[in-house]
């Protein structure tokens, strides 16, 4: 029987479309890493520059009809990574009066506001963060205070309204942080929709993503495996080729 060697075919119901997004540049990507222990970059925001490469990838979005076919938006619950997602794939601006749908990032100082009309449900999730402890651009705010930010976006699967996963002296390890990514992932699988969109962080997609890609030539590992730039997507398929009755 011949075979064909690098090529795999699955069942459609086993795999599952995710389109991983690094969040725009950020004010602590320009500091430096050395500056990430200030407190001046806590849960530091996106930066005009970051603003514009979120206009260029909300563009992307729209030609490839990626805005029609996602199904969830899955976003880390930091404000760099919420302003992201609702830039590339929020609904528009509010124009010509007022919609009657829940804003999801009310007018601010940086952006105007952004409907959620005809935009995919946003869930915010903790496995998604950044690497937890010592930097204060990783420590969020209270859930109640970005609820006020960003009323459409659901925080219902966040337990803590303070933040009690970061603590000041103790940074997470490797093997912890790509221990959460790989929950993560599996959470990912649980989900009912079948093309999703995550929107998340540099750290957690690279110590995750390096669990992935063994059992392929190693360009194709460097294709799921490399440093994201900020504002990069990358779309990838998970599939369960475990034994299982689906």
């Amino acid at each position: 029987m011949d075979h064909a060697p690098g090529v795999g075919l699955y069942p459609m119901h086993r795999c599952k479309t995710i389109h991983l997004v690094r969040h725009a540049q950020g004010f602590h990507n320009v500091a430096g890493v050395k500056d990430h222990r200030s407190p001046d970059f806590f849960d530091s925001q996106i930066t005009p520059l970051g603003w514009d490469q979120v206009d260029n990838l909300r563009k992307h979005v729209h030609s490839s009809g990626l805005s029609t076919s996602i199904e969830l938006v899955v976003v880390s619950p930091l404000l760099r990574t919420m302003q992201t997602a609702v830039g590339v794939f929020g609904g528009e601006s509010y124009a010509n009066g007022i919609i009657d749908v829940p804003p999801l990032m009310a007018e601010n100082t940086n952006c105007p506001a952004i409907s959620s009309l005809n935009s995919p449900p946003f869930v915010a999730m903790e496995l998604c963060r950044e690497r937890l402890g010592v930097n204060w651009c990783d420590k969020r705010r209270s859930i109640s205070e970005y609820m006020t930010l960003f009323p459409a976006i659901d925080f219902s699967l966040i337990e803590s309204d303070a933040d009690t996963l970061w603590e000041l002296d103790v940074r997470e390890t490797d093997e912890d942080l790509a221990k959460r990514g790989l929950n993560f992932m599996k959470w990912l699988w649980t989900r009912e929709e079948r093309e999703i969109a995550v929107v998340t962080h540099s750290a957690l997609l690279l110590h995750t993503l390096a669990a992935f890609g063994d059992d392929c030539h190693p360009c194709v590992k460097n294709e799921i495996c490399k440093p994201f730039n900020n504002c990069e997507l990358r779309p990838l398929v998970i599939v369960d080729r475990r034994y299982t009755n689906q």
